[in-house]
């Protein structure tokens, strides 16, 4: 079987970040990657369940550890279509995840390099290596996308 790349669990990724779309939630999707096989997924469901604990990442490491019965997270690569927030970081260093690969920056809350960069933070006991910009424009567009349209409803909706 040949190891799949980065590029084609982004668009696992990508995927998760549509069913967020498709119910009206911001698209962001993820999943969790061990031994070349998706052990979790999640995308953005804090509209939904009014939960502001419910970003993808959080959902797919949820989905991990039960399916692996671990809160450690070894071995395992976390794609997420955007950059990690200061919550996601802390839960991946604190889940041990190795590795995060991400799509696009977020310059409002981007905590894997933009903001500041909590995942390779000297100071915790635990360092995750990261990989940017994998499937950038698709990631971005999908963003762009859906707030354009937003902007566009909600202009609608006053006149």
């Amino acid at each position: 079987m040949q190891e799949m790349s980065h590029e084609n669990w982004m668009d696992e990724a990508i995927r998760e970040a549509q069913k967020a779309e498709a119910i009206g939630e911001v698209p962001i999707g993820a999943v969790i990657v061990w031994q070349d096989q998706i052990v979790g997924r999640g995308h953005n469901l804090r509209e939904t369940t009014f939960d502001a604990t419910a970003h993808a990442e959080m959902i797919a490491i949820r989905q991990a550890s039960e399916k692996l019965g671990a809160w450690r997270l070894l071995d395992c690569t976390l794609y997420v279509t955007l950059e990690p927030c200061p919550m996601c970081a802390g839960a991946i260093v604190q889940a041990r995840v190795p590795s995060v690969v991400y799509g696009t920056t977020d310059p409002k809350a981007g905590c894997a390099g933009t903001l500041m960069n909590l995942l390779q933070e000297p100071r915790f006991n635990h360092r995750t290596e990261v990989v940017d910009g994998v499937r950038q424009e698709e990631c971005a567009l999908l963003l762009t996308n859906f707030f354009r349209q937003l902007r566009h409803n909600r202009a609608k909706a006053a006149e």
